[in-house]
């Protein structure tokens, strides 16, 4: 899978240092995988959800949330949101999707 754009993983982890390692792993599993439908994805990350259109996965022990529109036809991950597990709660990445 190609991961569109990493760069917001890098944005995130410069200001919580303590997420790199975990984005990092996240990022290098999604761009070995081969998805063609969720339940591949469930198979790599059995504790990501779906919302709508958007896949949710929980990174770093569950304080990390990446937020992404994956289009299997195409092969691309679309990060829409990294935040922290409270800045996920309060839910402000929902207006984008």
């Amino acid at each position: 899978m190609r991961v569109i754009s990493p760069k917001r993983l890098k944005d995130f982890w410069d200001i919580h240092p303590q997420a790199e390692n975990s984005l990092r792993d996240w990022c290098r599993v999604v761009e070995a995988a081969d998805w063609t439908k969720f339940a591949d994805v469930r198979q790599e990350f059995p504790h990501a959800d779906q919302v709508g259109r958007l896949v949710v996965f929980n990174v770093g022990g569950n304080r990390f949330r990446v937020v992404v529109a994956i289009h299997f036809n195409t092969g691309c991950v679309f990060i829409r949101f990294v935040g922290t597990h409270a800045e996920y709660d309060q839910g402000t990445w929902k207006k984008d999707s």
